[in-house]
């Protein structure tokens, strides 16, 4: 027996494990990094060069002597001259990284998305949509805001940082030097401390907000629903309570960021006062200048502004580590089903089907299918009927490979499927399901994505052939008609029609209909059974039926019940046997001549 691979989801990943997985994308871009880096430098020389010619003009108009008019003019020009500098630097550097910014986004989404269509399906019937959108859509703004925080935020406030202390210590006492590393320091670990703390409270305050969005969205989803039975105060007061929660984190944590504001506040006046008292003695001691005293305060400013915005960029980080881990947690499963390594493209050219003790189970407790064999021979007709549960939709999944076997083969014209490729196997099946969920896109474009190198001639003719081109022409749109969200301006048998559309287009050379009648009238379901015989006649056919009359014609019958065939044969010699099959046909006729003696006139 084959080992069932699971799609599990990763460990949690640690920070620099994310930062890890991101580098591979700004490694494409190292060309733009560097060359984004060097002008980052060279803004920030020329940044912290500013307050040095400050310095030097205060100085200068300062002089008792009097000032020469050319050299203070000089100064201003040069000051003007390196206020723009740095800000050229800076605009160029962001022009640079906003193509390596977009294009990681655009690569890590369009990676993800094909990531997610080759998970299995176990996956897509586990998960919730509007969850993975949101961890898609969040993840890749993360992504933005990661690169933009520490590229345009952190790096400069450091590489500045470290270029003041620089100066400082060179050109006056270490002590300034000192003063600013200690208050940078205890400044940031306050800051992380305190954030790290503030973190939960936002979290309780977003998970509220997500719950009671929730409920919202819900009650107005089933909006017939809370009518039908009068809880509108019901679904207002459950609202409410959800609200009440988040309100309570919302105050927890505007109280908490007025806290670390305030402790910010004093450690920067600290910081800052300490540097003003040592300037103030320098000038007076005759060891400074008025310029000095100039300069160190608007170094001061320089270093210290940036520093306000620490908390909140530390916080918008954490979250985008956050975001971009679950994202990161989808590429991160491994899917279930996959191609053996040179797997080879099927070549079906006739269609013979065969299950050769097939055995298969969703899980180790939950056994579906128990030994089954059948063939269906090229261009012949099988149909699979039985009880809810019996293990026939099944089938039909393992024959599309949404599932491996556990025990047993199936092949194509004599040709394993688990062995084959994916996409080759599910090219030689067309397959008209029992719910058909629609594109919210146009009539041709949900009947033309079957065969997108049809032309519009062999859509047309695939809408006649089920039977709904007149129907789609009556629309004032006509083929270009929206079918709604999952189709749901169509009727269940327009959409239905629409399903058998795209199986004609497909055109291969295996056709499956689960339960492709079901929501058709009797008059409509004739006239498609009439035109499904047209095309089967020249496909190898398989019909998982629940309405035996649709099936009668079938070259063989197999009756599935608890995942093994009870019976088999035609129609025909299946009621001969009189057993599962026949009691079945009499129980269902029987309801039919119910319905049509209940719609008879009643006598005068």
């Amino acid at each position: 027996m084959r080992a069932r691979r699971t799609e599990t989801p990763s460990a949690p990943k640690l920070d620099w494990e994310i930062f890890r997985t991101l580098l591979p994308y700004i490694w494409e871009y190292r060309g733009r990094s560097i060359i984004a880096m060097v002008l980052l430098l060279l803004a920030k020389v020329a940044t912290v060069s500013v307050p040095l010619v400050l310095k030097r003009m205060v100085d200068v108009l300062d002089a008792s002597s009097g000032a020469i008019l050319a050299l203070p003019l000089g100064l201003l020009l040069g000051y003007g001259a390196l206020r723009f500098t740095a800000s050229a630097f800076e605009e160029l550097r962001a022009a640079l990284f906003a193509r390596m910014r977009y294009g990681i986004m655009r690569k890590i989404s369009l990676q993800v998305i094909s990531h997610l269509h080759d998970l299995s399906l176990r996956f897509h019937l586990e998960r919730q949509t509007g969850a993975i959108t949101r961890d898609i859509n969040r993840g890749a703004s993360s992504i933005s805001n990661l690169l933009n925080y520490l590229l345009f935020r952190i790096v400069p406030t450091l590489v500045e940082i470290g270029l003041v202390a620089a100066v400082l210590l060179k050109t006056y006492d270490a002590w300034f030097a000192l003063v600013v590393v200690v208050t940078f320091t205890i400044y940031v670990a306050l800051t992380l401390v305190v954030t790290e703390w503030r973190l939960r409270h936002r979290v309780a305050m977003n998970k509220a907000e997500s719950r009671a969005n929730a409920h919202a969205i819900d009650a107005l989803i089933n909006y017939e629903t809370v009518k039908y039975f009068g809880n509108e105060a019901f679904e207002v007061a459950r609202y409410d309570e959800d609200l009440i929660k988040w309100e309570a984190a919302a105050v927890r944590s505007q109280s908490s960021l007025s806290l670390l504001n305030l402790t910010q506040g004093l450690v920067i006046a600290v910081g800052v006062t300490l540097i003003m008292v040592l300037a103030a003695k320098g000038v007076v001691a005759g060891e400074m200048s008025v310029g000095d005293l100039v300069a160190v305060n608007a170094y001061l400013l320089q270093v210290f502004l940036p520093l306000g915005f620490l908390g909140t960029i530390y916080s918008v980080i954490k979250h985008a580590l956050s975001d971009m881990e679950r994202m990161f947690e989808l590429l991160d499963r491994e899917p279930e089903v996959q191609d053996i390594p040179d797997a080879q493209d099927l070549k079906v050219e006739l269609g013979e089907v065969r299950f050769e003790e097939v055995e298969f189970g969703y899980d180790a407790e939950r056994q579906i299918i128990h030994g089954l064999s059948f063939r269906v021979p090229a261009g012949k007709k099988l149909a699979i009927v039985g009880p809810s549960g019996a293990g026939k939709s099944t089938l039909a999944r393992l024959l599309y490979r949404f599932y491996d076997v556990d025990a047993g083969t199936i092949t194509l014209d004599g040709q394993d499927i688990a062995k084959a490729t994916q996409r080759s196997v599910r090219d030689a099946i067309a397959i008209v399901p029992q719910d058909t969920v629609l594109f919210n896109d146009t009539i041709f474009y949900n009947i033309h994505y079957a065969n997108l190198d049809a032309t519009r001639e062999e859509v047309v003719e695939a809408a006649r052939v089920a039977a709904i081109h007149d129907f789609i022409e009556s629309l004032p749109d006509g083929y270009d008609t929206v079918v709604g969200e999952r189709g749901l301006k169509l009727s269940g048998g327009e959409k239905q029609r629409v399903a058998i559309a795209r199986a004609v287009l497909k055109n291969p050379r295996i056709l499956i209909f689960d339960e492709a009648t079901s929501s058709l009238d009797s008059a409509s379901e004739q006239s498609i059974l009439s035109a499904l015989r047209d095309v089967a006649a020249e496909h190898t056919t398989i019909s998982i039926a629940h309405r035996l009359s649709t099936i009668t014609d079938s070259d063989e019958i197999l009756v599935m019940d608890g995942g093994r065939i009870s019976e088999r044969g035609t129609h025909a010699e299946l009621m001969v046997l009189n057993g599962v099959y026949t009691n079945m046909w009499r129980l269902q006729q029987a309801e039919d001549d119910s319905c049509e003696a209940s719609v008879e006139p009643l006598s005068p």
